[in-house]
């Protein structure tokens, strides 16, 4: 049995299924493609559910992948043991009713015992109790001796999930031998872990109705699983996945870094494994298009960062630097996984944000948590405060109870759960309106044939009508004034995908209807939906399509300035920049992209200068059909997360931008005509947005521009709008020196009341105090009021708050003398304004702190004694 590398033997398997006629497919993302049962893909057959339901058509009925998985359930034991992981890769054939249980375990001994050379004396089997056919093939086609084929029950060897195609298992385990203990019984030998399952062959031959009965299927189904990890740690001769070469690379890569050494010290083994194992699962969630938020599969890449970044803390990093070892991971996985390498910047630039950020999340929720947990009764953290730490901080709710365990603490969760679902019952009020139509989830099923789509090359065209809807109810006909959906078997119209809306237009014939947008089903079904304004439409109607000629120019000029925008953003800021999203519509080009500041305004000039630079050379804009490959090749750009066939469409702007794309472009660049950008900002971390116009749009913003500078040279009295600047500026400079003016009496009318001030000081413990609420003064005055009476009186502790334009801050000053006797300023002045919910602070003898709720001022200063009693005894 010789050594074999996880890349290795990831080959192995795939070409070996493919000498016996099975089709390799790619990994589906790890972001499900039209499964909304999933958070994320978590098996080998996931991604091929719809086959085995005949919701699709495979490309072959025999297909072999190699899947990555997440799975996250037992998060919290990453780490404490040496066998639970988030990410894994599943190896899998599969039959679509083709070959059955013969051939299933004939392969999988033919793949253990001659490609890898496994001996068979090491290699048990079990199958379901009741399962006398699989025991035979085992027992006279292989060899198998019947003491080393072990029945089990329907809890071990039996797969089924609710209702629907399920059946009985043959598993395949391996003995590892003494070193991992005596083997008195199969039983025995697998609760201590010398025996390991390696492969799991389900045998798909039952329709469940889900209430135990069970009919056996005409086609039966065969799926099998066998994860890759698992089987490199029994090829490589180690005890877990950790140890496996291309995770131990990834291991060590963190070791160094850190300057510590795995099996030296169980705490920071723990700190290893985690982060181990977590940057391989965000590495490739990043790569397959998963952005960090606080929901859905974006918390839970959020959840494994913070908790890889927290354990670097725990082995002492101080710095950032995952994003330094998820260059190993890439190394490790490039050769299986190419477009690792072609996302590695946004990839490691995602996960250097995201780990910034948390560094000051952790810096202030740590602080707020050890306060919490010094001032914890019982051993219990109230539900209040872990909710106020998530909630108010960011402070994760795993981070807290991981925390907190340390710390010997429980915390209230039934009391922090009914937090989070009041403050998510709140954020769900209008939830509902946002929920799509019947249509948009594709449960309708329509019995016609699939649209065949002209668009690319027509702007009308004849058609017959195939299917005419009310809503989701099929009909024979729809008369004038109804709403209706419409299917033909040829159209010119785009059916809203990929960010560009659909197109607009006419159907024509008997009768006339405005098609106000179109949509297309998964099925391939394009849906007219608009309104009869003439006559009656008849399923079997032969009708002229024709699509808003003008409209469709004008979305084909933003759409390819899209593409040239992207290029531009990627020479201008970096290779890290990939389009988050787009909406391209007759008015306007909107773009999102990953960046992770606001662009300055000598970027966002050179980016609109290099696109007009573009649409004014002239370029070809070619659009072909190529191989998949091929077009990786080309350096094509490819939307993340996106699912792409063997043949793609590419368009292409000479050498500055070629993109997968399915939408429609214009031919030439020059057909542009200008680009302008009107806005550029935030939509969420990581990710800005840019909005801008082409051609006519351009135009029409000009005009706008003009119109409103012409209307604020008229109300500013300015002769024309050439002297609007200087008409400006004079203003300025009068309101200027107007507001100096204006402060410049406040200044004077407020200092006037210091004496009046040094006339309420009263004394406390031997020092006097001095405490007043002086509204509406700029921060500067009301400390520099402070500082004179600080100056004038070496005993005095002055305590002045304002509120001004409904923010407010206090302002401590403390003598000399006062500070002799135990007296801070930023100390005094961050626990007053902790009162208020604010903060603040500064040198012993003056400091200033932001009030939090103006309201509770007063009530705050009413409290100074008892402040100041902490500090002057």
């Amino acid at each position: 049995m010789e050594w074999r590398g996880l890349n290795e033997l990831r080959e192995l398997y795939l070409s070996f299924f493919e000498s016996k006629m099975h089709t390799r497919m790619a990994s589906a993302p790890l972001i499900p493609q039209g499964d909304n049962s999933l958070l994320l893909i978590n098996s080998g057959m996931a991604p091929l559910k719809k086959f085995f339901l005949g919701q699709a058509v495979p490309p072959n009925k025999r297909v072999t992948t190699c899947q990555k998985c997440i799975r996250t359930p037992d998060i919290e034991s990453v780490g404490k043991t040496s066998r639970h992981g988030t990410y894994f890769e599943m190896l899998g054939n599969f039959s679509f009713g083709d070959y059955f249980k013969n051939e299933a375990i004939e392969w999988a001994w033919e793949f253990l015992t001659k490609v890898l050379e496994i001996p068979a004396e090491k290699l048990w089997i079990t199958v379901f109790e009741s399962d006398d056919e699989a025991e035979q093939i085992w027992m006279n086609k292989i060899g198998i001796p019947k003491e080393k084929i072990v029945r089990l029950g329907k809890k071990d060897n039996f797969w089924e999930h609710g209702s629907g195609p399920c059946g009985p298992c043959s598993e395949i385990h391996f003995d590892r031998g003494e070193a991992y203990g005596p083997f008195e019984n199969f039983e025995q030998a697998s609760d201590a872990d010398r025996i390991i399952e390696i492969w799991n062959l389900v045998f798909s031959q039952f329709d469940s109705d889900g209430n135990g009965h069970y009919e056996e299927m005409k086609n039966k189904n065969i799926d099998t699983g066998m994860g890759l990890e698992r089987l490199a740690c029994v090829m490589q001769g180690v005890d877990n996945i950790f140890e496996v070469d291309t995770v131990q690379n990834i291991m060590k890569h963190i070791c160094k870094i850190a300057g510590v050494e795995y099996h030296t010290n169980s705490k920071s083994d723990v700190s290893l494994r985690v982060i181990t194992d977590h940057i391989r699962s965000t590495t490739f969630m990043v790569g397959d298009g998963v952005m960090p938020s606080n929901e859905g599969r974006g918390y839970v890449l959020r959840r494994l960062l913070r908790r890889a970044a927290r354990h670097g803390r725990l082995l002492g990093i101080r710095d950032t630097f995952l994003y330094k070892v998820c260059e190993t991971v890439i190394q490790e996985n490039e050769k299986a996984y190419p477009e690792l390498r072609e996302k590695a910047e946004y990839i490691k630039k995602i996960i250097q944000v995201e780990e910034e950020n948390f560094a000051k999340t952790v810096d202030n929720g740590l602080e707020l948590l050890n306060k919490f947990i010094e001032e914890s009764k019982n051993g219990i953290l109230s539900g209040e405060d872990a909710f106020k730490l998530s909630d108010t901080y960011g402070f994760p709710i795993d981070l807290t109870l991981e925390i907190a365990e340390e710390k010997g603490l429980k915390i209230d969760m039934d009391r922090y759960k009914e937090l989070v679902l009041e403050q998510r019952n709140k954020a769900k009020a209008d939830h509902a309106a946002k929920a799509s139509s019947s249509w948009a989830d594709n449960s309708i099923k329509i019995a016609v044939a699939k649209t065949v789509f002209t668009g690319y090359t027509e702007t009308e065209n004849d058609s017959e009508v195939l299917a005419v809807f009310d809503g989701t109810e099929e009909k024979e006909s729809a008369s004038e004034g109804e709403s209706v959906v419409i299917v033909l078997d040829r159209t010119p119209f785009y059916a809203e995908s990929g960010g560009q809306v659909s197109d607009t237009g006419i159907i024509s014939g008997n009768a006339v209807v405005s098609v106000d947008s179109v949509m297309k089903t998964e099925d391939g079904h394009f849906l007219h939906i608009g309104t009869v304004d003439r006559g009656t439409v008849k399923k079997g109607d032969k009708v002229k399509a024709s699509i808003d000629v003008t409209r469709r120019q004008a979305t084909m000029k933003n759409h390819t300035s899209a593409h040239l925008l992207q290029a531009a953003l990627r020479e201008v800021l970096g290779e890290h920049v990939h389009q988050a999203g787009q909406l391209v519509s007759p008015e306007r080009c909107r773009f999102d992209f990953s960046h992770f500041s606001a662009m300055t305004p000598e970027e966002i000039a050179k980016v609109e200068n290099r696109v007009n630079e573009i649409i004014l050379s002239s370029i070809p804009v070619e659009t072909k059909e190529l191989p998949i490959e091929e077009a990786r090749k080309l350096g094509a750009m490819a939307l993340f997360g996106e699912k792409y066939g063997d043949i793609v469409r590419v368009v292409r702007a000479g050498d500055f931008s070629v993109e997968f794309c399915g939408g429609t472009h214009v031919d030439n660049t020059s057909k542009i005509g200008l680009f302008k950008i009107i806005s550029e900002n935030s939509v969420a971390s990581g990710v800005r947005r840019i909005e801008a116009v082409t051609g006519s749009g351009v135009l029409a913003l000009l005009n706008e521009n003009i119109a409103v500078i012409n209307e604020a040279a008229a109300i500013l009295k300015a002769p024309n709008a050439s002297e609007l600047t200087a008409k400006c500026t004079q203003i300025m400079n009068e309101y200027k020196a107007l507001e100096k003016e204006l402060q410049a009496a406040g200044e004077e009318n407020a200092m006037m009341k210091l004496s009046a001030f040094a006339d309420s000081a009263y004394d406390f413990n031997g020092v006097s105090v001095i405490a007043a609420r002086v509204d509406g003064v700029k921060n500067d005055v009301l400390r520099t009021m402070g500082d004179k009476l600080r100056d004038k009186d070496a005993n005095v502790i002055s305590v002045l708050a304002c509120v001004n334009d409904g923010k407010g801050v206090f302002s401590v000053s403390c003598g000399k003398d006062a500070v002799a006797k135990g007296a801070h300023a930023g100390k005094i002045a961050g626990a007053i304004a902790g009162l208020t919910g604010g903060k603040g602070g500064g040198r012993p003898d003056s400091a200033m702190a932001g009030i939090g709720d103006i309201a509770k001022t007063d009530a705050a200063m009413a409290e100074i004694k008892n402040v100041l009693g902490n500090f002057i005894k």
